[in-house]
């Protein structure tokens, strides 16, 4: 349950916006995940029922993974030069710092209402109302109890995308941020009649076989790093990705191979861009606190998870983790 007060704040600012028929925005960060598009796509619908006249999109490249375009809602978004000029209520999702919401920050600055909803440690507080929670297992988490307090119930569609962020950002329920509340939600979710082994194979078990020849070429680089408490790296790019016929977005799940080293308590997987930067991902076994670490680095994220992006070349890019370790 999210904190009682900051939950009732935003449920009322959500209610004034659809019982005054609003013109309400809703964007996930940019290269939304599970959790971003999900909480994104189950708010808009829910607002929608309610009578709130709803636009949902994200920033950058309007362009959603395979294994995230199935969801309920999608054929719905619009890219973030489409929004209408002058909303009455912006909503940040699953956004760590304004940053990430791209060309849509401005917009949410401007309007008369916004809302931030996001589970971020890093999260410096931004927006006009602010939902954050950091014991949240996941931004759709927070969403459900928004959900439930603008008095939407839930159904097959609005439960797949809660559920497809709740099992992503738990890592099937296997992280430390998996509670007994997480597991209270999945129990809701799964009663709504949602075919959650499908889910899960089109988010986790689903892959074009060009992505066992970049798995190969990835690991084949992987080095194990004394620093801090042990540190396992590699290194791909996007060139890399499409000559194996992937998409960019196929990089994202290196990191949780990686991250399977005993040996290393932080893992990092370095991801080259076209325009020569490096998007990094960092995990923690536990004794590290990755957060910290991206945050320094210009990112963020959680304890157990975070990252940055870094215009340093890939040695600078290392020598820079290897610092803050």
């Amino acid at each position: 349950m999210a904190p009682e007060g900051a939950l009732a704040a935003a449920v009322a600012v959500l209610t004034r916006a659809a019982d005054d028929g609003g013109v309400v925005v809703l964007c996930a960060h940019v290269q939304p995940d599970a959790d971003a598009l999900g909480s994104t796509l189950a708010l808009a619908e829910g607002l929608r029922r309610r009578g709130a006249q709803v636009t949902a999109t994200f920033p950058g490249a309007f362009v959603l993974p395979a294994s995230l375009a199935w969801l309920p809602g999608t054929d719905r978004l619009v890219p973030a030069t489409q929004l209408p000029a002058d909303p009455d209520l912006v909503v940040g999702l699953d956004a760590a710092d304004l940053r990430r919401l791209g060309e849509v920050g401005p917009l949410l600055t401007a309007a008369p209402a916004s809302l931030v909803v996001d589970h971020h440690a890093s999260n410096p507080g931004f927006g006009g109302v602010q939902l954050v929670d950091p014991d949240a297992a996941a931004t759709v988490a927070l969403v459900a109890d928004l959900l439930e307090g603008l008095g939407v119930d839930l159904d097959t569609d609005l439960a797949t995308c809660l559920y497809a962020g709740l099992a992503a950002d738990t890592g099937s329920f296997r992280f430390g941020n998996t509670s007994p509340a997480t597991h209270h939600l999945a129990a809701r979710l799964l009663a709504t009649g949602i075919d959650h082994a499908r889910i899960s194979q089109r988010l986790f078990d689903t892959a074009p076989f060009g992505w066992l020849s970049l798995l190969s070429l990835a690991t084949g680089r992987a080095q194990l790093d004394p620093t801090g408490h042990g540190l396992v790296w590699t290194w791909a790019t996007a060139a890399e990705a499409a000559a194996h016929g992937l998409p960019v977005d196929q990089l994202e799940a290196l990191v949780d191979v990686v991250r399977s080293a005993e040996e290393a308590d932080v893992a990092c997987v370095l991801k080259g861009t076209a325009d020569g930067a490096w998007n990094v991902s960092l995990r923690s076994r536990g004794a590290t606190d990755v957060a910290a670490v991206a945050t320094a680095l210009g990112g963020g994220g959680h304890r157990m998870a975070a990252g940055f992006t870094s215009s340093l070349d890939r040695d600078g890019t290392l020598a820079a983790i290897r610092e803050r370790l």
